[in-house]
């Protein structure tokens, strides 16, 4: 701190937002490890070829580096899956854990992924350069992925002491703005940045006093952040005006719903029910049936829920997903089905990945006690 030195900044908000800004970006430069893999795939595009001659990139278009990097890597050479897992472990600085759990799979599969990616650049003599203007938009959908992965463990971390990792999050937030000025016809940049924003806003109320979380019902929601819900709810819009809903834009609309309803009781569940159907049908995924799952159980009944998770036992990409178990128990626990709940809290608690989460799930593990009622 230079304050007492230097004297207060002229404005300090704006001196602190910038000081913590620069801090994250030193701090990724000097991760030798990030730096290192960086390398790696260097060397790899160095031995497809000589580098594209100066003037042919886009570096124009893409202000910044980190932008740059992830288009680079969102060759259309590779399989979509394997470009976005190579991008978020070597230059999104995410560890193999926490890009498998982006994709709901086991963390020797996921490696066994980023190194046939790897092979593959070097054996397809892949050019390592930043895409033409023109290369954009095919390459976006999977810099949007790589975008949304990193504010999801942002937002949700997958192992450690913290439930959140803000300055992932805000790191993300931070690259879609820039390709909203850049790109302000793409409709799904509007609705990722619109879903980050609204979804970032109760941030803050998601931890207590102690650190601990807390659940959407007992949120202080006066504590969520008005303004970047307001921003949100302008960009949902703007997603969804003037063309087919998309996969973002429907996500953001879901957050919105939520971030305007008073309570969970005034929720409008049975709007956000239909938008997961319509999630479903964009992109089916045993998360997105999960999440429908949860918002029928609002609608409908903990037993009308139940029956759909219930659906979802036999599905391998839920195994290790400890949300799933954690809903289980939360419709169990509603129903009077305590030994049940019990179970699933502790299937839960097993695969749980921050410490705050395994001592929500050891709370509610207290509280079925007893003999099942009936």
């Amino acid at each position: 701190m230079h304050w007492p030195a230097d004297g207060v900044p002229p404005n300090p908000g704006a001196w602190l937002m910038t000081t913590a800004r620069r801090r994250a970006v030193d701090r990724l430069r000097r991760d030798r490890t990030y730096a290192a893999r960086l390398a790696i795939l260097q060397v790899e595009a160095d031995r497809a070829g000589p580098a594209a001659p100066a003037g042919t990139g886009s570096s124009g278009e893409l202000p910044d580096e980190r932008l740059q990097l992830f288009f680079t890597c969102a060759h259309p050479a590779l399989p979509a899956e394997d470009r976005v897992a190579l991008t978020l472990r070597c230059l999104a600085g995410l560890t193999t854990q926490e890009v498998a759990r982006a994709f709901l799979l086991p963390p020797a599969t996921m490696a066994k992924r980023i190194l046939r990616a790897k092979k593959k650049i070097r054996e397809a003599r892949i050019p390592f350069r930043v895409p033409g203007a023109d290369e954009l938009p095919e390459r976006l959908p999977g810099v949007l992925q790589v975008i949304y992965s990193v504010f999801t463990e942002g937002y949700a971390a997958s192992a450690g002491p913290d439930l959140q990792r803000p300055d992932l999050a805000e790191e993300a937030i931070r690259l879609a703005r820039i390709l909203r000025r850049l790109l302000p016809g793409e409709r799904e940049i509007a609705g990722l940045l619109g879903l980050m924003l609204l979804v970032h806003a109760r941030h803050e109320a998601r931890i207590g006093a102690d650190g601990e979380l807390v659940l959407l019902d007992d949120q202080d929601r006066s504590r969520w952040d008005r303004t970047m819900i307001e921003e949100g709810q302008g960009l949902v819009v703007a997603a969804l005006t003037g063309g087919p809903p998309g996969l973002y834009g429907v996500q953001a609309a879901i957050a919105a719903l939520h971030d305007e309803a008073a309570d969970l009781a005034t929720t409008d569940w049975p709007q956000i029910v239909a938008l997961y159907d319509v999630l479903l049908a964009l992109a089916p995924s045993p998360v997105v049936a999960l999440n429908r799952a949860v918002a029928v159980a609002m609608r409908d009944g903990a037993e009308a829920g139940l029956a759909l998770l219930d659906e979802l036992a036999g599905e391998p990409r839920l195994r290790g997903y400890h949300p799933y178990p954690t809903a289980r128990g939360d419709l169990l626990h509603r129903l009077g089905r305590h030994r049940a709940a019990a179970d699933a809290y502790r299937q839960a608690l097993g695969w749980a990945g921050t410490e705050p989460e395994r001592s929500h799930l050891r709370r509610r593990l207290e509280t079925c006690s007893g003999e099942d009622d009936g």
